[in-house]
């Protein structure tokens, strides 16, 4: 539970985090490769693997989220700034720190 609650809590703070937000990006209708873009997705590098109107949703974060919740890694979307890298290596450092506090008390139980 704790662990869902982490990944669902850094979607949404990647969500925010990236080019100042869902309602900035909206507003200013910027193009998918434009500067300022926190993470790089697939979809932007390779224009063939997506529609040219693409855009990162909200079920594209929480994808990065689980991702790097259970990889401790960045496995689709690269993060582009210091600030999204902060923000993945803390995700990484929680998430790891979480299954192993579960862990350890499973072993406990046990033993």
């Amino acid at each position: 539970m704790i662990w869902t609650t982490n990944v669902i809590a850094f979607g949404l703070l990647y969500w925010e985090l990236d080019r100042g937000g869902p309602w900035q990006r909206a507003k200013e209708k910027l193009p998918v490769g434009s500067p300022g873009a926190d993470f790089q997705f697939p979809q932007m590098e390779n224009p063939g693997l997506a529609e040219p109107t693409w855009r990162p949703l909200l079920p594209d974060y929480m994808y990065v989220a689980f991702t790097t919740a259970t990889a401790f890694s960045p496995t689709d979307a690269m993060p582009l700034t210091r600030r999204a890298k902060g923000v993945m290596a803390a995700e990484t450092i929680l998430s790891a720190t979480t299954v192993l506090l579960v862990a350890a008390r499973a072993v406990s139980i046990l033993g």
